[in-house]
């Protein structure tokens, strides 16, 4: 390619080629839209300080992605905060808790509050503040901008304004978005990488219009002014609307000529640019926003218990109100009430006279009184232990990619624990199960079959099944076979094609060597892959996918070398038959119908050296073949049978033709479709299909390709423990029925012995019933596809326990009436009672709508998983999205929870981190309540012995460090490191995943049961204590034990049942659980010994209480060992018989853990 040094081409020799190419002026005016309907832009380029560029007011070019200003951030933070239910609780306690109602004192209360609050707003001001620094950075770095004049000036981006011309450098990123005028290249190429907007590292070829190719020297600039109109801001990266007006003429521009901000320049010295997005306008800003709010299923859950406990705090505060009311209602009368109270002196919180406003108040005292009931520290806890179980999926080394370099990445924290809860599991095919590098292995030319090396596919086929493809179409054999053998074994990348008959210029020799030769001339040339010299010379190339670098490549080891590419040509070193030699052949470039999954087919326009039109197209079968003319369906019937056969050993096809076209059909098409690209409205995708598909008509079929897209490694070994873990796997492809089929053989998602449900749309009944109208064919097409959905059901139910699989296969056409409102309850009670479900055919949207479908009807955890841009809806839908950093750039990943480099890791994912999270994360829940309901109910014990008089049995400054400082530690090691089985364990026996499945560890039976449980060790401290240190002396002196004695012992008791009933639940002990556990106990001591030497005016009855009666006590330390043992009976005993007696499936296994002699293969 040409350096910087670059050919004087003059704008009227530029705009003279343009016409030649059959794009004429246009005197009428363009195609715009309204103002209001999203294509109203207009861009004065070089020409900001005219008053109609003022008048249009656009945004500057600074960005902000911070949340909070100086200015709102406390509000918004504290309106954040307190959204929670619990925060806005503890809010209004503390909000109370200053008045004479507190049972205790209001700093006790707010404290707690304050630190779990203000250390998450802590964390968003720095988190905030992070961002703020990145947008400073990126508001004020440097960019050449035209003066107008003569010269280029240095000034910030944040000072771009629209219509701004810029000199952006080598290796320098993009301002703006920008429309490119001109590189250092002569033919306006450029190259970017946009990593920061997609996450691919390939580089992106862009080109700039002819007409201001040359727009490259400061004279040539200075005199530069277009109008151009856009369509609106949108966060659309892949397609762009608008019209060039130059010099009276109207240029369509397109994607290639747009550069987008955060983009970097590459391989080109530097560009010159047009701004015409700055600032939030920019297409990477109008995508700078939230992912899809996922929530798991055990948050909701936990929702619904904080609920229960505010229901239940309610309750126990009406109950004591109502019991408090009467009471003071009693005193009324002389001589009944107590000897410390003097009613005739009450106040309106003890007022006989007026007991329901007493009793009103009474129950606002115990709201604070009871208010541990909610725990205010949860949440901050789980948003701890997630980031942490996410740390450890990230440093897996089990799942590191040494090929790619890429570890496993957890994009969030939030859904840990519903990895252990995925009943479905929704996959693409290509590059997801397959490793999307594809390699040319036969191909059908003029209705003959060349290659004869075997794919893997079709071993894989031999080894696992003696599957019928009679079952699918009944074909005819292969009408030829070259088989041929001695090929050395190295071959460029892509390539992998083995035959004699074409390889060598061998190809001449055959009977239909004219159309071979157009058939190789169509893959060389129909395609938008870019040539690179390596420093070797060797020629490479880039491509927008895989299958057009192979394409490309076969054509050239064929003897039609693609070796370089202007706006304007193509060029081959092509094998002559006349001389036997290769010979530079040059092809002009008139128009390029781009690929799109509506289009299914991609076509060029060229003009030979000898002047003949001809357009080359490549795609679906489908597609090509209802395009085929009356003279071009003379290899149909051979080719398509090639291509059954290629897909049913898993090949990808595609078919390939061509077509001879007339100078005046030409010029008269060509103005069609310039109008249609110059359109600018909501239409303009549909109005240029439309027009392209009038050229793409009465084509000659020339034969068709395969390529091999082989498995990746373990992938069958994955999806066998997947299923056997109980988890239901579909395949949702685009490919063709026949090699979706064949590679679920492969991969053993379909297996021998699998009944098959087949539902597809045959061609001929739908040929059939063409000549019909629209609305009829649709009714009878939607009345087969019920008859096959119920034939099939009935073919279920009627082999129902007989323990035979089924396998359900549906194609795209079918899969559109599936999930319409009327089938889609039976189509998936079909597809629900199959153990494999494979879906073929299907467009990006039907993906995502069966995903919904699968999620919102089951109601159990979906998982997707993809690696492309075609799979981000389907990630976005399902309750989890995996994607796989595959060869399709990282779109996928970028709209994903979790990230892999491969599929063969998503059974480490599930069956490990998956189970181990789930787990950890029910267990530290449940957990959370238990303590927190055996700590309030003592006080609700107490209470109700003290005639409901509100008066707290502990300290206050006790009741606020309970959950923050003595048993917050030990909850949360539970939630990082707990585990009941290991991890050899855990892909031994998937089975285990169903504890998951049937969410047996967050139930609501086991999470009463925690509860039931919280309630009864609070009986046992209170009773037992107070049994044991009353009514006799407790003090050395021989004074007896006082409330604060009573609150100090029970209190020790709580903190000591609560941290060991935890060490008896747990698995697994590290150094980290012993320091944990005992180091609370420990805090706790050390706590009561230095809050006791405060003075009495902050400690209260804390005041030396331990040193000078409990610590000298050894009724003190004897109640506590019986008490702390009596509390924790209960449940040992019940899970020791449980476990003996009624065992899990888990229990089993973990009994096999703690037999290391015993031979665990079965």
């Amino acid at each position: 390619m040409a350096g910087d040094r670059r050919r004087s081409v003059h704008l009227v020799e530029m705009g003279g080629l343009f016409r030649r190419r059959g794009h004429p002026p246009l005197d009428e005016p363009i195609s715009v839209g309204g103002d209001d309907d999203g294509y109203s832009r207009m861009v004065y380029c070089n020409d900001t300080a005219s008053p109609e560029s003022l008048d249009l007011n656009y945004p500057d070019n600074t960005i902000s992605t911070t949340k909070y200003t100086v200015a709102n951030f406390v509000p918004k933070s504290l309106f954040e905060q307190f959204r929670r239910v619990a925060n806005f609780f503890f809010l209004i306690v503390a909000c109370i808790s200053f008045s004479p109602l507190a049972p205790y004192r209001a700093v006790s209360v707010l404290l707690p509050l304050v630190v779990v609050v203000g250390a998450t707003m802590a964390k968003e001001a720095i988190e905030d503040w992070q961002r703020k620094k990145q947008d400073i950075e990126v508001n004020n770095r440097k960019v050449n901008v035209y003066d107008g004049a003569h010269s280029f000036y240095q000034t910030e981006w944040k000072k771009l304004r629209v219509g701004d011309i810029v000199r952006v450098e080598k290796d320098e990123f993009f301002p703006a978005d920008l429309l490119l005028l001109s590189t250092s290249y002569h033919d306006g190429v450029c190259y970017v990488e946009t990593m920061n907007l997609d996450g691919e590292t390939n580089l992106k070829r862009k080109q700039s219009l002819e007409v201001t190719s040359t727009l490259h020297i400061d004279d040539n600039l200075q005199n530069f002014k277009a109008l151009v109109k856009c369509e609106d801001p949108n966060e659309k990266l892949y397609s762009f609307i608008g019209v060039l007006t130059y010099e009276g003429v109207q240029y369509p521009i397109s994607p290639k000529q747009i550069l987008l901000r955060d983009s970097k320049l590459r391989n080109t010295q530097q560009v010159y640019g047009a701004v015409i997005f700055t600032g939030h306008d920019t297409k990477v800003m109008q995508n700078a926003m939230d992912p899809p709010s996922k929530r798991s299923n055990i948050e909701r859950r936990m929702d619904k218990i904080i609920y229960v406990l505010f229901t239940s705090l309610v309750c126990i505060c009406s109950i004591s109100s109502i019991f408090f009311g009467i009471k003071t209602k009693q005193e009324i009368n002389a001589g009944s009430y107590r000897w410390y109270l003097r009613p005739e002196k009450s106040s309106i919180f003890f007022d006989p006279n007026r007991t329901t406003l007493a009793a009103f108040f009474h129950f606002l005292t115990d709201l604070m009184l009871y208010g541990c009931l909610i725990p205010i520290s949860l949440y901050i806890s789980i948003e701890i232990v997630k980031v942490l179980q996410s740390m450890f999926i990230d440093r897996d080394q089990e799942m590191y990619c040494e090929e790619s370099d890429k570890p496993a990445r957890a994009r969030t924290s939030n859904l840990n624990e519903e990895l252990g809860q995925v009943h479905t599991i929704l996959s693409d095919k290509t590059g997801t199960l397959t490793c999307n590098s594809m390699e040319f292995v036969k191909c059908s030319i003029a209705g003959i079959s060349y290659g004869s090396k075997s794919c893997e596919a079709e071993n894989n086929l031999s080894r696992v099944t003696e599957y019928d493809s009679s079952e699918l179409h009944d074909k005819p054999f292969a009408l030829m076979r070259h088989n041929t053998q001695g090929f050395p074994e190295r071959s460029p990348k892509g390539f992998n094609f083995r035959d004699n008959q074409l390889m060598h210029g061998q190809w001449i020799k055959e009977p239909n060597s004219d159309i071979i030769e157009k058939f190789f001339q169509v893959l060389a040339i129909c395609h938008t892959a870019i040539p690179v010299a390596t420093k070797s010379e060797e020629i490479l190339y880039e491509a927008e996918s895989p299958d057009e670098a192979t394409f490309v490549t076969a054509s050239r080891e064929l003897g039609f070398e693609f070796y370089n590419r202007t706006q304007t040509s193509i060029s081959l070193h092509q094998f002559d038959p006349k001389t036997g030699r290769k010979v530079d052949r040059t092809y002009e470039l008139l128009n390029t119908l781009e690929f799109s999954s509506a289009r299914k087919r991609m076509s060029v326009i060229i003009r030979t050296e000898g002047n003949q039109l001809l357009l080359l197209c490549k795609g679906a079968d489908s597609v090509i073949c209802e395009r085929l003319g009356k003279h071009g369906k003379l290899f149909e019937h051979n080719t398509m049978c090639h291509i059954s056969e290629y897909s049913e050993s898993g090949l990808r096809t595609l078919a390939v033709a061509y077509r001879v076209l007339s100078a005046e059909e030409y010029i008269t098409w060509n103005e069609e479709y310039f109008k249609a690209k110059n359109s600018v409205n909501a239409d303009h995708d549909a109005i240029v299909d439309e027009v392209a598909d009038r050229i793409e008509r009465d084509l000659i079929l020339l034969g068709a390709t395969a390529v091999e897209d082989k498995l990746q490694k373990g992938v069958p070994e994955c999806i066998n423990k997947l299923a056997q873990a109980g988890i239901n796997i579909w395949i949702l492809t685009g490919d063709k029925l026949e090699t979706a089929v064949n590679i679920g053989f492969s991969c053993q998602l379909l297996r021998k012995g699998m009944e098959q449900l087949i539902i597809t749309l045959d061609q001929s009944d739908i040929n059939a019933l063409r000549n019909g109208g629209k609305d009829a064919v649709e009714k009878t097409l939607h009345e087969n596809i019920t008859k096959k959905i119920h034939e099939a059901q009935f073919r279920v139910s009627k082999m129902e326990g007989s323990g035979v699989p089924f396998a359900l296969i549906i194609d795209g056409d079918s899969l559109a009436f599936a999930l319409s409102t009327s089938l889609e309850h039976p189509f998936l009670d079909l597809a629900v009672s199959c153990a494999s479900v494979i879906c073929c055919r299907t467009s990006p949207k039907q993906k995502a709508l069966v995903t919904r479908l699968v999620k919102r009807k089951t109601r159990k955890t979906t998982l997707a998983i993809g690696d492309g841009a075609n799979d981000v809806g389907m990630l976005q839908e399902a309750d989890i999205g995996v994607g796989i950093s595959g060869v399709e750039g990282m779109q996928a990943v970028m709209s994903s929870d979790f990230a892999i480099a491969q599929f063969r890791f998503l059974e480490r994912l599930l069956l490990v981190h998956g189970h181990w999270c789930y787990r950890r994360i029910s267990a530290m829940i449940c957990y959370f309540f238990y303590k927190n309901i055996t700590f309030g109910f003592t006080l609700f014990w107490f209470e109700a012995h003290a005639y409901f008089s509100g008066q707290p049995a502990y300290n206050d400054w006790f009741i606020s460090f309970y959950s923050v400082a003595f048993t917050s530690l030990p909850v949360i090691a539970l939630g990082v490191f707990d585990k009941d089985v290991s991890a050899r364990l855990c892909i031994k026996f998937p089975k285990l995943h169903q504890d998951g499945i049937h969410n047996i560890f967050f139930s609501w039976p086991r999470i009463l049961g925690w509860m039931i449980n919280g309630v009864c060790s609070s009986l046992i401290i209170y009773y037992f204590t107070t049994g044991a240190i009353f009514h006799q002396a407790f003090r050395q002196d021989g004074h007896a034990a006082g409330s604060d004695i009573l609150g100090v012992t029970m209190y020790t008791c709580v903190v000591w049942t609560v941290n060991c009933q935890l060490a008896i639940y747990l698995s697994y002990f590290t150094w980290i659980q012993h320091f944990v556990i005992w180091g609370s106990i420990l805090v706790w001591y050390i706590f009561l010994v230095i809050y006791g030497f405060f003075p009495p005016m902050i400690s209260s009855s804390a005041y030396h209480v331990f040193l000078e009666a409990c610590a000298s006590s050894p009724l003190y330390w004897m109640t506590t060992l019986f008490v702390v043992i009596s509390a924790l009976l209960p449940y040992f005993f019940f899970s020791t018989t449980r476990e003996t007696l009624f065992p899990k499936y888990h229990n089993l296994i973990q009994r096999l853990q703690l037999m290391p002699a015993m031979n665990f293969a079965r």
